[in-house]
Parts: structure tokens; sequence; C-alpha cells
């Protein structure tokens, strides 16, 4: 898998679950154009990891609208199964009504596009973080039984926002708040030397 970062997001035009439980035939990345995007991968529906990852996406999505990202999330299920787990009561092993999309991706293209499809026919944990000019600015893949962290995806969002924002580039563990390093010999002997107790 050749790493998708500083390329074009692959675009794709799918049947998604809308937070409404509403069907939209034509849903498309480039429609979210203009807004970041959290576009995330998992294997199947009704299965173990991904219900935790899910719901853990959208109890924090109100902090990832507030930093005007769409969050995504795709498998090679059908909408109807989508839908079904939707329906079903987190006490039951389903996901409840989730806030944001999930895209159907049933003959694999877009997995397949995204480089994350294992030769079985499902997806890898792809998660990849696009930015507002449709542009991959992350990418984070795990095998199946690797469970993503929320916060770093939020950590990473709030990274690129404030590189793009001010230039300045974002050391290890950088969170909102703390010292960034400017790009320059000068900035970086700086950083070092003001965090070198840390």
């Amino acid at each position: 898998m050749n790493p998708l970062v500083t390329n074009e997001a692959p675009d794709f035009t799918a049947t998604a679950v809308m937070p409404d439980n509403s069907f939209n035939e034509a849903f498309t990345l480039s429609g979210l154009g203009g807004q970041y995007v959290l576009l995330f991968f998992y294997p199947l529906d009704f299965t173990f990891v991904c219900p935790s990852e899910i719901l853990a996406f959208d109890r924090v999505l109100d902090q990832f609208k507030e930093r005007n990202c769409q969050v995504v999330g795709v498998s090679v299920d059908s909408h109807f199964t989508h839908l079904a787990w939707k329906n079903t009561a987190v006490n039951d092993g389903g996901i409840g009504n989730i806030q944001f999309p999930l895209v159907a991706d049933l003959d694999k293209s877009i997995s397949r596009n995204y480089g994350v499809l294992l030769h079985g026919g499902i997806a890898l944990r792809g998660l990849f973080l696009i930015d507002k000019d449709g542009v991959i600015r992350s990418q984070v893949v795990n095998d199946l039984p690797l469970g993503r962290s929320v916060d770093e995806a939020l950590r990473v969002l709030d990274a690129l926002q404030f590189t793009e924002k001010y230039g300045d580039v974002c050391p290890a563990n950088w969170k909102k708040g703390d010292d960034a390093m400017t790009p320059t010999a000068e900035g970086v002997a700086r950083y070092l030397t003001d965090h070198a107790n840390d």
C-alpha cells in the first residue's frame, strides 16, 4: 500500500445512511468540499471493535463540527445493513442513531482506492484526514483487532489547522495550546532548549 498523504483524496459516489436515517444514493466525498473530512474505514457492521469506535466518534461529534470537520464512516456492508445496525440498540450490540453518514462500499471500490482492502474482502481500520482542498494530510491504518484513538484524531486535526493558520509546525505530542516550533534551525534549537526537561 502506497501512502496517500499529500495526494488528492479519491472521490467516490455511493449510497450513505444519513443522520436522519434516510438513504442518500448519490453521496459524494467531493460534495463535502470546503470543510475538513475525517474518513474512516471499518471492517463490518455487527462486529466487535467497530461499534466502540463508531460510538466514540459519535460522542465527540460536536468537537469535530466545531472544527469544521465532517466525520464519515465506510464499510463494505450495504446501506440496509447500516440502517439495521443503527436501528439496533447499543445494549443489543447496535450503534443506535449515530449522527454522521455511514457509506455502503458494497462493490469494495472505495476501500480498494484507499488501499485498505484486505484479500478477504473487508477493510482494514483506515483513517484519513482530508483538508478543505480535498488533499489527504494524515493516514493511519490499523489491523482488525486494534481500535483507534478518537483523541488522537482530534489532536492531529488541531495540529493541521494550527500549522495552516500560523505556519509553525507541531512537535511530538503537541496538543492545542502547547508551544509549536518555527521550521528553521534556530526555531528547532529554541524549542528543544525550552523543552529539554519535558
